[in-house]
């Protein structure tokens, strides 16, 4: 589903792979995971100009509110970070984070990107016990705060999503809105005001297709068997051919019916649900306001 847009937006992607996690993922899937949401989003707005950061690379200068601010949105990927880790790369995302909040920039995150944006934030992260989600995130339903909330307004009441996961957010930080749960994670989707920035982001992969989560079951088959969710590798395996099925034929009724999911994460558009909302409801009312704005200081000089 492409958004359209009078002029080019402005994005910037965020990840938070190390050199040696980018290039493991992209021999699995041919990119690294802010490469995929990229991808994702060229098709989102076409004509968009995108560019990609690594934060936490240590030869990477960190980018000012002033820099930040050039920019209509601010993305942040999934990776194996975990944030609760006292490292120079954690440190690193954490101030561009901040950063970003103080750019007044709007931002969207997912996996790990939601994880950063809430401890940046005052909130806290911690490893799941047990863990419960690889593969796809089951029954996720709106709060009360999320039934009328932009991010999820085109959502059903139940859906599912692509996740892949061993952390989740703890506790939220203050001027959060809590908007998504599951059985198995409280916080599926939530709403962040914080330093005057605004952040929309979800535990779940809405930029992923099935494929990259089949690739990352088995690049995680050791982990996923060590916390008991998979009894050996031909486990993982069933499951990641099953989404490489559904990644290949995504209108294959029995597929479907073998992984018990609907359109909501079968089909490309539906999958994108949220990503879609964020640059309609927030993205391009943001920008529309700056241009506004331009324009009446213009008028005035």
């Amino acid at each position: 589903m492409a958004l359209p847009d009078p002029a080019p937006l402005r994005f910037l992607v965020a990840e938070s792979e190390t050199p040696d996690e980018r290039a493991a993922r992209r021999a699995d899937v041919g990119r690294s995971a802010g490469e995929s949401y990229a991808a994702t989003l060229g098709e989102l707005a076409p004509g968009c100009r995108i560019t990609r950061t690594t934060p936490s690379d240590a030869d990477v200068e960190p980018l000012s509110p002033d820099q930040i601010a050039r920019y209509d949105a601010v993305f942040l990927s999934g990776s194996p970070l975990h944030i609760y880790d006292e490292t120079p790369e954690t440190a690193a995302q954490l101030a561009f984070m901040r950063a970003v909040y103080a750019s007044g920039t709007p931002a969207f995150g997912s996996c790990a990107g939601l994880q950063v944006a809430v401890a940046a934030a005052g909130g806290t992260v911690r490893r799941m016990a047990p863990r419960q989600e690889a593969g796809i995130a089951r029954r996720l339903f709106k709060t009360d705060a999320g039934r009328d909330h932009p991010l999820l307004r085109d959502r059903p009441a139940v859906w599912d999503a692509p996740a892949i996961h061993g952390d989740e957010v703890e506790t939220l930080p203050p001027g959060a809105t809590l908007l998504a749960s599951n059985a198995a994670v409280r916080v599926q989707a939530v709403e962040i005001r914080h330093d005057g920035g605004l952040f929309w982001g979800v535990q779940y992969h809405p930029e992923l297709a099935p494929g990259e989560i089949a690739a990352a079951l088995r690049r995680q088959s050791a982990g996923l068997i060590d916390d008991g969710l998979a009894r050996d590798d031909c486990d993982v395996e069933a499951l990641a051919a099953l989404l490489d099925a559904l990644h290949d034929a995504p209108g294959d009724h029995a597929v479907r019916w073998r992984l018990g999911i609907d359109a909501e994460l079968a089909e490309t558009a539906r999958r994108r649900t949220e990503l879609a909302a964020f640059i309609t409801h927030c993205v391009q009312p943001a920008r529309a306001a700056r241009a506004r704005a331009t324009s009446s200081v213009a008028s005035a000089g």
